[in-house]
């Protein structure tokens, strides 16, 4: 037991004696009242049952009063319903009535408040939202319902029936969100919302909350659901089965440097037992959450090592988790797989995409040198998009950098044109390979061939075509 709960419980335990001690005090006085009024008609009984009495008095007391601690209601900051209590309520309501909806009212800059004003703004933020959202739904005749503090700047609440009824005061509170301000500190809040139609099961109807805010963030539009036809935990049974029994559609698309076929990347999507596929953009972020992505990881490294002794000269493009390589079972698992298959070395490339910026650069260095030493060659993917990319290519000895599809579409425009030939000058003089993807057409085809970029992709040059299915 640690030192802040041993706290807690001392405290509670004080409390409670305090609480209690006057109730102690007025059953004893009224026993030895008795006593001392009645002593010669009194029953030895008496003495028996009150002793028992004042026992288990004192115990249920006690019991009462501390176990009452244990079950917080309100959240001490943001005084609206903990966690713990939030969703006890919602799995009621979510029995109790067919139709439902959850909205998350989100404070995105959070942490910069904090760092930046310091916690007791960051707190005062939490709270002031919290009543706003509450004044809020009050003007729209939306009174008692339930509100809780999930995590950092994160409420949801529930509200009976569909989301259509709701869906169009959303939007118009999330627009009224950009004035919001509170003691000048400019507060950004953005919302998602689902019901029932999505799950009944509070969790996926949670998690598909903060995946729709994170899409309607990047991507700034409305995306709701999953266009899977099928509920969350069916899609999380089909995955951990296409997983253990490899069921995969294994695809590449041709990689060219000066009109000639160099790489393959490889492209993934898994399998039903009815043979239906499950996207990736399906998939994904449910093998991180079921901790299966290593696994996947080392069932297409796999395959695609098998389709090398058809294509010898050809090197595999594999994207990657970086998760899976600072796992050092994967790293134990593709040694040997690459010890067994020696006609491989330099002819894979794994493609790492990673939005934040792993700090522990000494450890993950030592990775990548020697996954390099083994014969794989390693890109960073999305540069110029995520900052960690860049950190990343400063840290790291790379192969080659592929810049990010905005600046592809952007080619036209001179802003662009001239940072992206700042990425090639940058590369070259760090001995690194550029590679540019998802170029569509002769115009922007020959805007790269001018520029110095080795490796290009996309369906003007290369469809995607299937070379493995299970």
């Amino acid at each position: 037991m640690q030192l802040p709960e041993i706290k807690e419980r001392e405290y509670r335990f004080r409390l409670a004696l305090r609480m209690g001690l006057p109730i102690f005090a007025l059953m004893f006085a009224l026993i030895f009242h008795t006593v001392i009024t009645t002593y010669d008609t009194l029953n030895s009984v008496f003495y028996f049952e009150a002793v028992i009495v004042l026992t288990f008095g004192i115990y249920f007391i006690f019991y009462l009063i501390y176990s009452g601690f244990e079950s917080k209601i309100t959240d001490d900051v943001s005084k609206v319903f903990t966690r713990t209590y939030l969703f006890k309520y919602l799995k009621k309501d979510l029995q109790s009535y067919k139709d439902y909806t959850l909205i998350l009212i989100s404070v995105d800059n959070l942490n910069d408040i904090n760092n930046r004003y310091g916690i007791k703004s960051g707190d005062k933020v939490l709270y002031e939202v919290a009543l706003w959202i509450g004044k809020y739904l009050k003007k729209n005749n939306i009174t008692n319902f339930p509100i809780g503090h999930v995590k950092g700047g994160d409420f949801i609440l529930g509200l009976k029936g569909s989301s259509n009824k709701y869906e169009s005061m959303l939007d118009l509170m999330c627009l009224k969100a950009d004035e919001f301000n509170i003691d000048d500190i400019e507060v950004n809040i953005l919302g998602a919302i689902n019901d029932t139609s999505f799950s009944n099961d509070l969790d996926y109807m949670i998690e598909n909350l903060f995946e729709i805010k994170e899409l309607n963030k990047h991507k700034k539009q409305d995306i709701k659901f999953y266009d899977e036809d099928i509920k969350p935990n069916e899609l999380e049974n089909y995955i951990i089965s296409a997983i253990k029994e490899r069921r995969l559609i294994l695809m590449k698309q041709d990689i060219y440097n000066e009109n000639k076929v160099i790489m393959k990347e490889c492209f993934v999507k898994l399998k039903r037992p009815d043979g239906k596929h499950i996207h990736q953009k399906s998939y994904m972020k449910i093998l991180n959450k079921l901790r299966l992505m290593s696994d996947y990881d080392y069932m297409v490294l796999e395959q695609s090592i098998k389709k090398c002794t058809i294509e010898s000269d050809i090197t595999f493009a594999i994207n990657i988790s970086p998760t899976s390589l600072r796992n050092y079972n994967f790293l134990f698992k593709i040694k040997n797989l690459l010890e067994n298959n020696p006609h491989v070395k330099n002819k894979i490339m794994f493609i790492l995409n990673e939005k934040e910026y792993f700090s522990y650069t000494k450890k993950y260095s030592d990775i990548i040198k020697n996954i390099r030493n083994l014969g794989i060659k390693i890109t960073i993917d999305k540069f110029g998009a995520y900052h960690s990319s860049f950190l990343y290519f400063r840290d790291f000895e790379v192969d080659a950098i592929r810049v990010d599809s905005i600046y592809t579409k952007e080619i036209k425009n001179d802003k662009y044109l001239k940072i992206l030939d700042g990425f090639c000058t940058m590369a070259k003089k760090s001995d690194t390979k550029v590679w540019m993807k998802m170029v569509e057409d002769k115009e922007t085809l020959n805007k790269i061939n001018n520029m110095d970029v080795d490796y290009i992709q996309g369906k003007y040059l290369s469809e995607l075509e299937t070379i493995y299915e299970s």
